[in-house]
């Protein structure tokens, strides 16, 4: 843990930010016609799933359980 900062540089910790901006894109997209209606119905969940996940195991961090 970063005593200056206060909060963990661990790139793991920027993963949830990450999936939100992805489904954020993934609907933009698909209102932009870039992307199927299909392939949004299918991507959406699957990025939900995989924060959600995240969020379960992220207890299990080796730079946060050190400290």
């Amino acid at each position: 843990m970063q005593a200056s900062e206060g909060k963990c540089g661990c790139p793991c910790h920027k993963m949830p930010g990450l999936f939100i901006v992805l489904i954020g894109l993934t609907f933009l997209l698909g209102a932009l016609n870039v992307l199927t209606a299909r392939v949004v119905e299918i991507t959406w969940p699957i990025l939900l799933i995989l924060l959600g996940l995240k969020k379960m195991f992220r207890g299990m961090c080796k730079c946060c359980s050190a400290a």
